[in-house]
């Protein structure tokens, strides 16, 4: 009977198994069985389901199930209202789901879920297709009380790239902030954006950048045909020294690969792409990493060898 019983997405909660006449020796069968998986107090899902999903969708189907199992006295929030949106998940904890209760009212965080108090105006919950959620500005700003500030900036550059929330919904949100837990670093998150990153990875190397001295790259640089027609877009570039930095990850390399297109086929194609920006501007191109990003000093070092060979 129980496998008649879960959603859509393969969640159960204990309340409409007993409701329907299952009991919890029936519940404890279907998990030893390893028919369900337990994934806290009161919530199931299919152990099919749970088996194939990664850290991510683990996340979402435990908040899909917590915020099945409160109803609308919750809003999904802080890294999970992030998750939900769509945001970037680098450096953020994905064990454990965020609420925050409307009514002012908070519980120990229990069960692999993290109870939050906070004031809500109207303009801070919006709703999705399961409930109550954070908005974007209010959801970014709460994420990055949580997590390094590295991984704060990137969340909410991504948050203003893709036009969710502006730099005037974050101030004003931050404006009621301020004497929050968690929040006093959040002046300095704001203070390092720029919303033109299009990855984590680009954020990481404008801060990386920043923290050692660099000069300060122009992002997402365009270099033109002479006739004015564009050849292409790089991430960032120091005009004045004749250098192009492009970082490479795997993000990039999805978002522009074209229907039907092969990995060597991709690949080859940006060789081109490079070689023509070299060309028509006489720069000098470097690329870096993920790899590169994890040993900095080394990073920068090769940057500064190559604006020294630029120039």
């Amino acid at each position: 009977m129980i496998e008649y019983l879960v959603n859509g997405s393969g969640i159960l909660l204990r309340r409409d198994a007993i409701r329907a006449g299952a009991d919890d020796n029936a519940l404890k069968r279907a998990v030893d069985s390893s028919f369900l998986v337990r994934m806290r107090q009161g919530v199931y899902v299919l152990a099919a389901v749970w088996e194939s999903s990664d850290a991510l969708e683990r996340h979402r189907l435990l908040l899909e199930g917590v915020r099945m199992l409160y109803g609308d006295d919750v809003a999904a929030s802080h890294i999970s209202a992030c998750v939900e949106q769509g945001g970037p998940t680098w450096g953020l904890d994905l064990s454990r789901v965020h609420l925050t209760h409307l009514w002012g009212k908070g519980e120990r965080s229990v069960g692999k879920v993290v109870h939050h108090r906070g004031a809500c105006i109207v303009g801070d919950v919006t709703r999705d297709g399961h409930g109550w959620i954070t908005s974007p500005a209010r959801s970014a700003l709460d994420t990055a009380c949580l997590v390094s500030q590295e991984s704060g900036v990137a969340v909410v550059d991504w948050y203003l790239q893709t036009g969710l929330a502006t730099l005037y919904d974050l101030l004003q949100t931050h404006a009621r902030m301020v004497d929050w837990p968690g929040s006093l670093g959040l002046h300095r998150v704001l203070a390092l954006v720029d919303g033109k990153a299009e990855s984590v990875g680009e954020t990481r190397v404008r801060l990386m950048c920043r923290a050692h001295g660099l000069p300060a790259p122009t992002p997402q640089f365009e270099v033109r045909h002479p006739s004015g027609r564009l050849a292409g877009r790089v991430d960032f570039a120091w005009p004045e020294l004749g250098l192009l930095l492009e970082f490479d990850g795997m993000v990039k390399y999805h978002r522009y690969r074209r229907a039907g297109e092969t990995i060597e086929q991709m690949v080859i194609r940006e060789k081109q792409r490079e070689d023509l920006l070299r060309e028509l501007t006489g720069w000098t191109v470097i690329r870096i990493t993920w790899a590169d990003l994890a040993h900095p000093e080394a990073t920068v070092a090769r940057i500064l060898r190559a604006m020294k060979l630029a120039a």
